[in-house]
């Protein structure tokens, strides 16, 4: 969907704008529609939210694509609310679309039944090595900014360093920066990506709170489809994120995680049902190897896409054979 100019006096061709049920429409920037459009992305059309829920819940039937779409829009929200209250901040163009693929990019690394595959399946094959969705996140990302450049001749980090005017001395590495809002920077506190500007990495993934945008979408994603009320209200937080009169605020945003927790997230019937597809996992694991690491990533998810109306055997098997790239 394309508005005409009359609709936007920003608008920029390539933009789309997608209408979603819970932030209505949302508008994204041609590099994170050259994300979207990528296979890597548009699995996660294939992944359920709430994984085993959807067997107690029909109406959670909402997938990882909507999510990061969601999550992306808020972020970019975010961060041009604070550019907008605090110019001081120095906040430009060039930092927004940064933080925006950060919240596009930072599931992209869920495998099937989203947690239940890297809480319940991975450490069992694993023996609790620590496999986190968040670094195969940063692989898939680095392999959409690899296929980009070699198939669609776009190079991400040209375009990003083309949306600002810095100085011949601009050291900022925007894609460390977007992979250290995903998980963290290597060393605690060390950044390398926006070393001048360390809120930023609080907006998509808040290592030190916990109160951040990802949260503030599948809360109101997750309540939207369960049939929940959501007392917390992300805009009015984004709204007044400088005013510490906002506590009350976010006192009804962890109720909400209490409440979600406890009638979704953590049901009995829901718990059960998501042990018995591990179980399930385990046992395919044995001959398709789902947990074995991704090799060829290309090949594996163009075959998913390629093979997705196939025979019901053989949709088994795709579905089973490219491990972590794959959605049930």
């Amino acid at each position: 969907m394309e508005p005409s100019n009359s609709e936007s006096s920003e608008w920029e061709k390539g933009s789309k704008v997608f209408n979603d049920p819970v932030h209505g429409n949302m508008e994204f920037h041609p590099i994170l529609v050259k994300i979207i459009d990528t296979p890597e992305f548009q699995r996660l059309r294939s992944i359920k939210q709430l994984g085993g829920a959807y067997f107690v819940y029909p109406g959670a039937s909402h997938n990882r694509f909507e999510h990061s779409l969601g999550v992306a829009h808020l972020a970019g929200q975010f961060t041009r609310s604070l550019k907008e209250k605090q110019p001081e901040l120095g906040i430009d163009k060039r930092d927004i679309i940064c933080v925006e693929i950060a919240g596009l990019c930072h599931d992209l690394g869920h495998g099937p039944f989203s947690h239940l595959f890297d809480g319940m399946f991975m450490p069992k094959v694993k023996n609790n090595n620590g496999w986190k969705h968040e670094q195969m996140s940063i692989d898939m990302f680095e392999h959409i900014v690899a296929r980009l450049k070699l198939t669609a001749m776009f190079d991400l980090e040209s375009e990003l360093k083309m949306l600002s005017r810095r100085s011949e001395g601009d050291k900022d590495n925007d894609l460390a920066f977007i992979k250290e809002m995903i998980n963290g920077p290597k060393n605690e506190g060390e950044y390398e990506g926006r070393p001048s500007k360390p809120f930023l990495y609080e907006i998509v993934a808040n290592k030190r709170t916990g109160i951040d945008v990802d949260k503030f979408d599948y809360f109101a994603r997750d309540c939207h489809h369960l049939g929940i009320k959501n007392s917390f209200d992300h805009n009015r937080y984004i709204k007044f994120a400088r005013v510490i009169e906002e506590l009350s605020n976010i006192y009804e945003m962890f109720h909400t995680r209490s409440s979600l927790h406890r009638k979704a997230y953590q049901h009995k019937t829901n718990k059960c049902i998501e042990l018995m597809i591990r179980d399930a996992l385990l046992k395919a694991d044995k001959k398709f190897e789902i947990s074995t690491p991704v090799v060829n990533m290309q090949k594996n998810t163009e075959e998913n896409m390629k093979n997705t109306s196939s025979s019901q055997t053989a949709s088994l098997k795709k579905y089973f054979i490219p491990r972590i790239l794959i959605g049930i």
